[in-house]
């Protein structure tokens, strides 16, 4: 199966190692500039907050990202460059592991190849620079692969199958889409007749059984929380009736938007050489079984999915993985396949020119006035406005009785409660009167009666004083002024009221 000599095995090792190291040190300066430039996401600052809070689960997602965040918080001193730095060591321990898979199933050549095409998409560029819940995920995700195809190979080693069941446990604890690895392990050992007696090996069932008891502490605090988890996972998967016309726009923007984060040449190249697996099954060797097992019937399980409701773009991203190792050793000669000329030249060309652009443009954008765009709004002026609410707190009469309250989205919350400088616990009003975040799961102003509370209000216009919510629950309830960050073309905005002495406040019902 080896396609490269042996004697070129240390040479590719060594560029791959090179490449890493200079990758590395780029992507770092990338992060500086993102720091300087942007601020936290939505989703990072909110999971931060997470962090502060440490739980077995959390409103809409397991509890490791929360975990990952308070440890970060706690080394770095809640620094945003401590974020960002970890997105950016999960990303390369797992580009790693994929081109440790490809050099255990392969050769050094195509697990070079393999590191490189990763590299090379948009999708890789965002997994270091932004510190989401698929970071953790894709880490165990590859591992896990890595380390089944370990105890695949050795089935009578304990200490594989017990590292693999760790795995399975730390990625289950991740995000959901964990629970599906054990399943793609039980379709390995079914079809491929070399690994069949897996099914009569306890240690592999031991290790599905350890990895998944990891997700009991999750359900039973889902069980004491109405399975709020479940029911917004549901969601997902709601549908509604288009017209034809938008049916195919969205089905086209489902397929353009994987062809965009993993470039348009690579991605046609990872469907190509799925298909011609599957096509090719009965003659695949163990390795490249094991791979297309590992990708191809789950993404044509998204590719239907696409068909009925929109498909964010990270969902199947775990089931890639396996796929650029294929690709790869398509593109190398190492399959039985029909080798079209000319693909891993234009795969890495096209793919190398859209990452160099997209990282260009990141360079140009927070070095210039360029970073005023409406596009980027999301991404800035929360600092800003986090040292504006906070010099209306360092004023109020009663600092030690006074708590910080967000209106609207729950961004706003997360956003307020990391940029300003003292980090205060953030409440967050919800009009549904129903749970529709984390901050509903947590206890709410009903805990501070008889505290003033600093209440931040999105928008230009001063319109609580004629909400009869509030003001029946607080003695008086006086406008302090407003927060007002220039953002090119649209501006921050936020009023600022403080509410003396809380008298009464509904608590939303979480069951």
């Amino acid at each position: 199966m080896s396609v490269t000599p042996a004697s070129d095995s240390s040479t590719w090792l060594k560029r791959f190692w090179w490449l890493l190291a200079a990758v590395f040190i780029a992507r770092i300066g990338v992060m500086l500039l993102f720091v300087h430039g942007a601020d936290l996401a939505g989703d990072e600052a909110y999971y931060w907050d997470w962090g502060r809070r440490p739980d077995w689960c959390y409103y809409s997602k397991p509890p490791m990202i929360g975990w990952m965040m308070g440890v970060i918080g706690a080394l770095t001193g809640n620094a945003e460059w401590g974020i960002r730095f970890a997105a950016l060591l999960l990303g390369t321990a797992t580009l790693v592991i994929i081109h440790r898979i490809a050099l255990v199933l392969f050769d050094a050549r195509t697990a070079f190849l393999t590191a490189v095409l990763v590299l090379l998409t948009i999708a890789n560029a965002g997994l270091n620079l932004l510190f989401t819940i698929d970071a953790p995920l894709l880490l165990c995700w590859t591992l896990g692969l890595l380390l089944f195809w370990y105890a695949a190979q050795k089935p009578t080693c304990n200490t594989r199958w017990l590292a693999l069941a760790l795995v399975i446990g730390v990625g289950t604890l991740s995000k959901q889409m964990m629970l599906a690895f054990p399943a793609l392990m039980l379709v390995f050992a079914a079809v491929s007749r070399e690994d069949r007696a897996l099914l009569r090996n306890p240690r592999m069932w031991l290790s599905i059984l350890l990895g998944m008891a990891f997700i009991i502490p999750v359900l039973q605090w889902n069980q004491n929380h109405a399975w709020i988890t479940l029911e917004h996972t549901k969601h997902h998967f709601d549908t509604s009736n288009l017209s034809f016309g938008r049916w195919l726009s969205r089905t086209l923007e489902n397929v353009g938007l994987q062809a965009l984060i993993y470039t348009p040449v690579t991605f046609v190249a990872l469907v190509a050489a799925m298909r011609a697996a599957v096509k090719q099954r009965k003659n695949l060797s163990r390795p490249l079984l094991f791979l297309t097992l590992a990708s191809a019937p789950a993404l044509a399980c998204f590719a239907v999915l696409a068909l009925r409701q929109r498909i964010n773009p990270n969902w199947p991203a775990a089931f890639f993985v396996p796929a650029f190792v294929l690709a790869a050793a398509w593109l190398r000669g190492a399959a039985p396949f029909k080798l079209h000329p000319g693909w891993e030249r234009w795969s890495l060309r096209i793919g190398g020119a859209l990452v160099l652009i997209v990282h260009l443009a990141l360079v140009i954008i927070f070095t210039t006035e360029l970073k005023g765009i409406n596009k980027l709004a999301s991404l800035r002026g929360w600092n800003e406005a986090g040292i504006e609410a906070q010099k209306f707190l360092d004023q109020v009469p009663r600092p030690q009785n006074t708590f910080v309250m967000a209106l609207g989205h729950r961004y706003h919350a997360a956003e307020m409660a990391f940029y300003m400088p003292s980090h205060p616990r953030l409440y967050r009003w919800e009009p549904s009167d129903s749970v529709q975040s984390q901050y509903e799961i947590w206890p709410g102003p009903e805990e501070r009666i008889g505290d003033d509370a600093l209440i931040l209000e999105p928008g230009p216009v001063p319109a609580l004083l004629q909400n009869t919510l509030f003001t029946t629950a607080f003695e008086k309830l006086e406008f302090r002024g407003s927060i007002r960050v220039p953002l090119g073309k649209e501006v921050r905005e936020f009023s600022v009221y403080l509410g003396h002495n809380l008298k009464q406040w509904k608590p939303v019902p979480t069951k």
